[in-house]
């Protein structure tokens, strides 16, 4: 073996490949919606956000400078599917949020999707569940060295409480509903989400790795 042949190289290759894939199912389900792959991540991020976003934070979000967030928020508003408000709270602000055709158009490219669905599909359920749990810690490294936004994830959220339980299939809780549930069910992309504080972030991680233990248990230390 050598050094090209490493695990964490063969696994970059192989999202690598997978990202292939989810390209072609961006343009499927950007033209199903009626939009361009850059109009689609826009529509995509404003999806829940019922007080919408911001032009600079819709620039942050999706890694673009925010002239051509600009660009594709101009688009989208020629075509009926964003909206531009003032903020009530700062006058000086403009905030952008979907418009019910916004919102079918993120229906309909939902339905077009297919590649990735199918792919993970295939899988079984404990795998998927195992990528599901090391995605999310891909992402969280990501977000803590700044390469992406804080992501409207379960584990960044401050209504989360890991190993909460002593069910083994249901450990967490989520105070906003007030329900256990499994690390089966942790959520990419919430729209409830409440972004914990920096101390509590770190608390709440390190809680969800810990073999059993409470949130309770490590913030107290």
């Amino acid at each position: 073996m050598t050094a090209d042949t490493s695990l964490s190289l063969r696994i970059q290759m192989g999202l690598e490949r997978v990202a292939t894939a989810m390209r072609a199912d961006d343009w499927a389900s950007a033209r199903a919606a009626g939009v361009n792959p850059a109009q689609m991540a826009v529509l995509a991020a404003l999806e829940g956000r019922g007080r919408g976003l911001a032009v600079r934070e819709i620039a942050s979000q999706l890694g673009v400078s925010q002239p051509s967030a600009t660009d594709s928020i101009n688009a989208l508003d020629r075509k009926g599917l964003v909206l531009r408000q003032r903020d009530a709270d700062d006058a000086r602000s403009v905030r952008v949020m979907l418009t019910p055709a916004g919102s079918d158009a993120m229906a309909a490219a939902q339905a077009a999707r297919s590649v990735g669905g199918q792919a993970v599909g295939a899988l079984a359920v404990d795998q998927q569940q195992d990528m599901l749990v090391a995605l999310v810690a891909m992402i969280r490294k990501l977000q803590d060295s700044g390469t992406i936004p804080i992501q409207r994830m379960c584990v960044s959220c401050r209504h989360f409480r890991p190993n909460a339980h002593a069910d083994a299939l249901r450990p967490h809780h989520c105070t906003f509903v007030d329900a256990a549930f499994g690390s089966q069910d942790l959520r990419m992309d919430c729209h409830e989400h409440e972004t914990a504080d920096p101390a509590t972030r770190a608390a709440t991680w390190a809680a969800f790795t810990a073999d059993g233990g409470t949130l309770q248990a490590q913030t107290e230390r």
